[in-house]
């Protein structure tokens, strides 16, 4: 309980241990009268409490214990903000946009699992998963799909063919590279939204007979072997569990059993950090400068570190090529054409199941707490709001 020596704009003040912790701005702060600091830290205190569940959570929202809420959850958005306070505009819901690249959440195949060792086999799985059923049926439609690892941003290789650079890195590596990824014309499958399409159905089974497997009767099985096809799906948390069932409802329908395991956390833990999973769901943030913490997420050496973020046991020279390229890169148009090369290899490996990002920023907040008109490109800093002086 020994307050952390630090040498930024605040210094922490009153701790409630478990309830909240107050921060108190610093009036000997070494930087406040630096021009990049024009606008920013302009709260006297700041105080974070602690609610032990997002209902909870809201309702002190709605009853103005706190200021501001960002929102994640799209049915809460869409459904639990009309209320008094909102209604007399002394509350209000805004959107911001941001430059970075978007979250890449997916559902990972941990490729050290023979089931998961055909790039074919992932690709048809990938196939089943029927991102505008479950968006429409259960997001409200505002969620948008995954394309690659870092959607939204320059960095991102969707939608873009690949320029000279990237082409010179990848040459080395024929056929690391999809040629629809190549050319930008590649993009996540897409859905009559039915929750029962089929002719994306009969895509993954041809996927899954070219790699050695077939329908028996309404099972998927080993065509030499007759052995089923079938892995575990691990989660953490409720909301985990509720996404991973509705995948393994749609992986029936082409005779693949999904078991879905939900473990304590210190369990989930534990399986994670040793890779004992066949899937698990996960979230990487990209920034826009990435470094060597890709090393971390996708090298041939993390995949055989206890502990790195290589969940799904990546190994392949083109990715470790273009991370040792992103290194390497002294200039901004070097480390674009290294990054989306990187990005275009990922795609191409079929190594998650791509799920969805919130594409906006959703932020609630009382009125007397104001903002700049202009966004960052980073979305909204709520380091540069301030607090409307109380009226006398």
């Amino acid at each position: 309980m020994t307050p952390l020596v630090g040498s930024g704009p605040y210094t922490v003040g009153r701790v409630d241990p478990g309830k909240s912790i107050t921060l108190n701005r610093n009036p000997d702060y070494w930087g406040r009268d630096l021009g990049v600091n024009r606008g920013f830290w302009n709260f006297d205190e700041i105080r974070a409490d602690y609610y032990r569940d997002a209902n909870s959570f809201h309702e002190a929202f709605k009853k103005g214990l706190f200021d501001v809420r960002k929102e994640d959850d799209p049915g809460r958005w869409q459904t639990a903000y009309d209320f008094p306070a909102l209604r007399d505009k002394r509350v209000i819901k805004e959107e911001f946009s941001s430059g970075l690249p978007k979250p890449s959440f997916n559902f990972v195949f941990n490729t050290r699992r023979t089931i998961f060792a055909d790039n074919r086999v992932r690709e048809a799985i990938a196939l089943l998963f029927d991102f505008e059923w479950v968006n429409r049926s259960i997001f409200f439609g505002l969620y948008k799909r995954n394309a690659g690892f870092f959607d939204g941003s320059e960095l991102s290789a969707v939608g873009r063919p690949a320029d000279e650079r990237e082409r010179a890195l990848l040459a080395p590596f024929p056929g690391a590279v999809r040629p629809d990824v190549l050319d930008g014309t590649w993009a996540p499958p897409a859905t009559d939204g039915s929750g029962r399409d089929r002719t994306v159905l009969r895509r993954a089974l041809a996927l899954l007979g070219s790699a050695g497997y077939e329908l028996r009767g309404t099972e998927l099985v080993e065509r030499t072997r007759g052995r089923p096809f079938g892995f575990e799906i691990l989660t953490v948390n409720r909301d985990e569990e509720r996404l991973a069932l509705l995948f393994a409802s749609q992986l029936k329908r082409a005779g693949i059993s999904a078991q879905v395991r939900l473990v304590d956390a210190v369990q989930y833990e534990a399986r994670r950090i040793a890779f004992d999973f066949d899937m698990i769901q996960n979230r990487w943030d990209e920034s826009l400068s990435p470094g060597n913490e890709q090393a971390f997420y996708w090298s041939s050496a993390a995949a055989d570190s206890n502990g790195s973020r290589n969940y799904m046991g990546v190994k392949n020279e083109a990715i470790d090529s273009m991370i040792a390229a992103l290194l390497k890169a002294e200039t901004r148009a070097d480390v674009v054409g290294a990054v989306r090369a990187l990005d275009r290899a990922l795609i191409s490996g079929n190594y998650v199941v791509p799920l969805f990002y919130v594409p906006e920023q959703w932020v609630a907040r009382w009125t007397y707490i104001e903002r700049p008109r202009t966004t960052s490109m980073h979305g909204y800093l709520p380091e540069t709001w301030w607090r409307q002086p109380k009226p006398q």
